[in-house]
Parts: structure tokens; sequence; C-alpha cells
């Protein structure tokens, strides 16, 4: 007898089920694939990173070892030194966690403040595997749909907290629309969390890529914002460490007592490596770090300049920041296909609406997400270029709209 666990009813993971739709395909020399569809650096870390990662392998004995539950001690103290000059408020190595990866940071803090049964606000278009990891909990996901300013609205999310709502999760910038959330709608939400007694969850994983080198939000200024407040953050982006999984919460003492059951029976602890080479990061590439934000702001600039084309032909940018453009396209007679019709016809990998949204959010059908953030300048003109050819194969009534 077959018994089905808490996965079985789940979708498969969206990125995997869209590298399915490359099997049979082949690219040409003159159009050859263009993936914009992970948003993950694809390049390794910088060569002084890596030198460095090497060292550590070969000489400190115990990158091979078990460490602290919570993380090790040195890189828990400067994320907190980081984290408390960012936000210029009292922030310490008590308040960290060190987790393997941004995901398991969401996991272990659900875990935390939910019982089967419980339900967490999300913003729709959201992270799919936020949710994805609320319905293997058996934790029921409340959609806050957002319109076309990809904006969620704390009025609405009021409507829809009910005795069992534990927490409201915001992604700034957003995962998969780009759009970074202004100070002031946090702090609405960061209110609405406190006066209703729940909990305030806001993924920062982007935080380096914000538009705002110097603080994008104030909510660490609030009195007592560990009572409310819990923050997630990953080094994978801003070091391009995705292979080493390192990640961080940033939350009360007393949640993170709690935080350290669930890690236990995961992972024991996060990876010396990872751990290891994210401190040498916030120890030596403060620079290289500032560089890298410029660089992928100024592709977004390039992506902004180059859509002028399609936005004649019936497309919209919704939202674009970080690693993301979140377009509509004019394709509406093949909805939701549209992005494996366009990977057929100009060999281009994107993710669908379909992949972010509820099957409530119909108009999500006609959205893409185009992470442009692994791709040049010159490549990002030349996607434009071939989603102008794709509109006028698949969409011919479009030129002109």
């Amino acid at each position: 007898m077959i018994l089905d666990g808490s996965t079985s009813q789940i979708t498969a993971p969206p990125i995997m089920a869209a590298r399915l739709w490359l099997r049979g395909l082949s690219f040409s020399d003159t159009q050859p694939l263009i993936d914009v569809s992970q948003a993950a650096p694809t390049a390794p870390p910088s060569l002084a990173l890596r030198q460095a990662m090497a060292e550590m392998v070969v000489h400190d004995a115990d990158t091979h070892l078990y460490g602290p539950i919570l993380g090790n001690p040195d890189l828990r103290s400067r994320l907190a030194d980081h984290w408390a000059a960012t936000y210029g408020a009292p922030v310490t190595s008590d308040h960290v966690a060190i987790t393997a990866g941004c995901n398991q940071a969401f996991c272990a803090t659900i875990a935390a403040l939910c019982r089967s049964g419980d339900d967490i606000i999300l913003p729709a278009p959201w992270y799919f595997n936020h949710d994805m990891w609320l319905q293997m909990a058996g934790v029921k996901t409340q959609a806050l749909l957002c319109d076309d300013t990809l904006l969620p609205d704390p009025d609405r999310a009021a409507q829809m907290i009910g005795p069992r709502t534990k927490a409201i999760v915001l992604v700034s910038p957003n995962n998969p629309c780009g759009v970074e959330y202004a100070p002031e709608l946090l702090q609405s939400f960061y209110e609405l969390c406190r006066a209703r007694g729940i909990a305030l969850i806001v993924d920062e994983t982007y935080k380096d890529f914000h538009s705002n080198a110097q603080r994008p939000h104030g909510l660490l200024q609030n009195e007592n914002w560990d009572s409310v407040l819990i923050s997630l953050y990953s080094f994978s982006k801003t070091y391009r460490l995705t292979g080493h999984r390192v990640g961080a919460v940033i939350a009360s003492p007393k949640k993170l007592k709690e935080i350290e059951k669930f890690l236990d029976t995961v992972t024991i602890c996060p990876a010396q490596l990872g751990q290891k080479s994210a401190l040498w990061g916030l120890e030596h590439l403060t620079d290289w770090v500032e560089a890298e934000r410029i660089t992928t702001l100024a592709k977004a600039a390039a992506m902004r300049t180059a859509f002028a084309p399609l936005s004649d032909m019936g497309w919209r940018l919704l939202g674009i920041g970080a690693y993301f453009a979140y377009v509509s396209h004019p394709f509406s007679h093949i909805g939701a296909h549209a992005a494996q019709r366009i990977l057929q016809d100009q060999s281009i990998l994107s993710l669908p609406g379909t992949f972010f949204a509820p099957p409530t959010m119909t108009e999500a059908q006609g959205h893409l997400r185009l992470a442009f953030a692994n791709i040049d300048e010159k490549t990002i003109e030349i996607l434009i270029e071939r989603l102008v050819q794709a509109t006028l194969r698949l969409a011919p009534d479009a030129k002109g709209a």
C-alpha cells in the first residue's frame, strides 16, 4: 500500500518544471538560449573569496566539523553588526540565527509560529516556495491579491486577519515582481501586525540590490521591534554562494529558541564552509557588493529603456527591480502557455505568472517573470528584440496596439 504524504498534492518545483520544457529542443549558434528563468547568480563567487575558501578547506580543520545549531558565533555577531549599521538599530548576535539558505529560514520561522490549521497572509504574486512550504506544513495560505501596482494593501490585509492568522509575509525587493516596498508601506504593515498581535515576516533576500543604498526601511527603529518583526536574509545572492546554502533569521531571542528546535532536527547546523565564506564576505567584500549592486541597477535601467518597443505592442512592464522584470504580455489566446511558445519560437526560457499565483488570480495567465540579473546589457537588448519577433509571430494582432 502506498501512502500519500504531505507533498503528494504539491505541484512540482516550478524551476525544474520549466527546465523540462528544454527536452527535445536544440539551440543554434545564431539563436542561443537566453535563460531568464532563475533568480540566482550563475557565476561563481569572486576570485578572492574562492581563494579564501580554498584556504579554509585545506587549513581550517573545523571547516569539516559540526558547529552550533544557530550558527557560528563570529558570523552571528558580524551579521548583527551589519544589520545594526544598516538600520541604525540595536541588533545583537542573540537576534541572529544562521540557516541553510533563506528558504530554510522561512521554513524554520513558520514551524516556530504555526500549527497545522493556522494561516499566513501572503501577497500574490508570491515567491512559490513560500506557498509550497505552507501547504506541506498544513498552514493555509491566504492570498492577498495585488493589483497592477503589485503592491499589497494593508487595509485589505486587515480584513483577512482571523483568529488563526499568525503572520503576514512580505518580500522586498520583491520576488517575483521586482518592486521595492516604500518604508511607509512597510511601516503600515508593521503597525497592523503589532495592533493585531501577529508577526510581520520580511524576506530581504535582495536587500543588497535595493536602489536605496542607505536604509531600505525604518522598521527596526520601532520600540521593541523584535516583538513583531522577523527578517530573513540570504548570503547566496550577495556573495554568489548559492551552492553553499547560507541564510539567516533576525528575530527576538525568544523566537530563535523555537527556531533552534527546527534547525536541530533538520540540518543540525549550517555548513561550515558556507558560514566561513559569508563571514569573509562581510569582512572583505563591501566594495565588491556595492559594485554588484550598481551593475544590477544598471541592468534594470537598461531593461526599462529597451522595453519601449514592446510597450507599443501591448506589453506592460508591471514591476522591475533587484533581479526581476514582471511583465504582462499580449498573448491572450495562449495565456499561461505563452512562456513555452516563446521558448520554442525564440529560445527564451522564462516563467509564467501562474507559477507565482493561486488559480483564482486569473490575470497571472497573462504575466511573465524575466530574471535579467544573469545576462548582460547587450543580451537584454537581444532579449527584447526576440520578444518583439515573438509578438509578431505569435500575436500579430498586437502590432501597434
